[in-house]
């Protein structure tokens, strides 16, 4: 069967099935993985605090290590992407030249942002005849610290622009191409819109992909970006960023919608036996989902929080056309989902980013010795 046609759908409301589906978690033994990631992350918040707050007081050397301009300037562009790369190894890979080359074939002025300690400089030339701007930045605050550094700058060189997109290099490809979803993100108007919607921690957009547009759209991502509080604690960053970002652009009168919708997600599922077949073999929760068992469909309709790039990632190439992997989820598949090995297998050798090229950049995230 065909992937579904691109579409954008709005958040979902806050889940009315929640509290039922976490309570379910403790018949499937899942409280002490629970309670071990409440003191795994109390733990980090609490040895960042006192960073944070030396850091506000001292705030030390300037973020940003090399600024350079690349051979792609785009003056008087009206999109511009900040693009935000990290490998342990410094490395630039084909995977990231390609998605950089495919953002700016689709008209974007690309700011790319490194914060890997040092970079091969053959590799820093080659990305230079795709961006507009290449820029090397201390590694602090993650994805969220480095576009709020870079926003106003790209305001500077850009100011008639009226498309901003946030991406980072935490997904592989793109599978397939990148013209109709950079189309059908245009195609909802002004706003802000996404690729995968979560709800785990409230409805919101994962932040590997964000487009605002329109004048008052890009502006406010732009105001979000400098009010927010950047952390040494992922988890803090996380909550304060990507969290926290859709809502309050719906709070100041925004659209929002994801590409692919969590509830659009689940009826592709619940419609396809091999697809429920899958999910059901995943999570304790969805036993019984394969034969449509009356509890294990009310469990995924309640939304209950599954992580839609790692649960839901065949799906969501093979039912919705999908066009990315979630590294972490092929790296490290730390919820060790049945099948994640087999990955290759949904890339077509035709795809702008083939299973050689991937591969590669994953074996360039190592660090050397």
């Amino acid at each position: 069967m065909p992937p579904e046609p691109y579409r954008l759908t709005a958040l979902t409301e806050q889940p009315p099935g929640l509290r039922r589906a976490i309570h379910g978690y403790s018949t499937a033994g899942t409280w002490s993985r629970l309670a071990r990631r409440v003191a795994e992350v109390g733990f980090e918040v609490g040895r960042s605090l006192p960073r944070d707050a030396w850091r506000r007081f001292r705030p030390g050397p300037p973020p940003l290590l090399r600024l350079e301009e690349g051979e792609d300037a785009r003056p008087g562009a009206q999109s511009v992407a900040l693009y935000v790369h990290y490998a342990a190894s410094g490395r630039i890979s084909e995977m990231v030249r390609r998605q950089v080359a495919e953002l700016a074939a689709e008209g974007f002025a690309v700011v790319f942002i490194t914060m890997a300690e040092a970079v091969p400089e053959a590799d820093w030339q080659a990305m230079r005849g795709h961006a507009a701007l290449l820029v090397q930045r201390r590694n602090f605050g993650l994805d969220f610290g480095a576009w709020r550094d870079l926003a106003p700058e790209a305001a500077r060189r850009w100011p008639e622009a009226g498309e901003l997109m946030l991406a980072n290099d935490s997904v592989l490809g793109p599978i397939s191409p990148m013209g109709p979803v950079i189309a059908a993100l245009r195609d909802g108007g002004d706003g802000l819109f996404g690729m995968t919607e979560s709800i785990q921690g409230g409805p919101h957009l994962q932040s590997y992909m964000l487009l605002a547009r329109g004048d008052a759209a890009v502006g406010d991502m732009r105001r979000f970006l400098g009010a927010m509080r950047i952390s040494h604690s992922k988890w803090l960053v996380v909550q304060r960023g990507e969290l926290r970002f859709a809502g309050w652009m719906r709070g100041r009168g925004h659209r929002v919608a994801a590409l692919f919708g969590y509830g659009r997600l689940a009826a592709a599922v619940l419609a396809d036996h091999a697809e429920r077949a899958q999910l059901a073999a995943s999570h304790p929760l969805l036993r019984g989902l394969e034969g449509m068992a009356p509890e294990a469909r009310a469990a995924l309709l309640a939304e209950q929080p599954l992580n839609p790039t790692h649960h839901l990632w065949a799906a969501l190439i093979r039912c919705l056309g999908f066009p990315f992997l979630k590294t972490e989820l092929v790296r490290r598949n730390p919820g060790r989902l049945p099948g994640v090995e087999d990955w290759a297998a949904l890339v077509p050798t035709e795809a702008p980013c083939p299973p050689m090229v991937i591969r590669d950049h994953l074996d360039g995230l190592k660090r050397p010795g």
